[in-house]
């Protein structure tokens, strides 16, 4: 068998019905949307969630919780990892991550995580470290930093 040979199965494929054309087609005037009412129309008929006029259960049920999106701050997140790139006793802060791709925006800043090991002796500059990343730097011999504020 080839590839030009392929046929879809009889019966999987429809001509799409053209709604609107004439009377002999049995789907001229109404086009199979009745007389009048909401659904007749362009653009009618009711939401999903519309349940007749009767209070919708999306509007009955109690409103509950808190969410702080609007605040919410967003780090950028580098692995120690990553700044085995560097050579020893660079000073790494959010410019050099920047420059260097590591990290794309600071966003709110930068937060150091602890994925992989750290073999170089690194000055560390970041908004947030993970304690697990705060402990990899210090084993390494380097230094933590933490910069307040963006």
């Amino acid at each position: 068998m080839e590839l030009f040979e392929l046929k879809p199965f009889p019966g999987s494929r429809h001509k799409r019905k053209r709604v609107g054309r004439g009377e002999s087609s049995g789907w001229g005037k109404t086009a199979g949307r009745g007389h009048k009412g909401e659904n007749a129309r362009s653009g009618g008929g009711v939401p999903t969630d519309f349940e007749g006029g009767q209070m919708p259960l999306k509007r009955r049920l109690p409103k509950f919780g808190f969410t702080n999106v609007l605040f919410k701050k967003e780090y950028a997140e580098v692995n120690v990892e990553k700044l085995n790139k560097f050579e020893d006793g660079t000073v790494v802060d959010p410019e050099l991550l920047l420059k260097s791709g590591i990290v794309k925006k600071t966003r709110d800043g930068v937060k150091i995580l602890g994925k992989g090991e750290l073999e170089k002796k690194l000055i560390v500059k970041a908004h947030k470290f993970s304690s697990s990343a705060r402990e990899k730097i210090l084993a390494a011999g380097g230094e933590v930093e933490e910069i307040r504020g963006k």
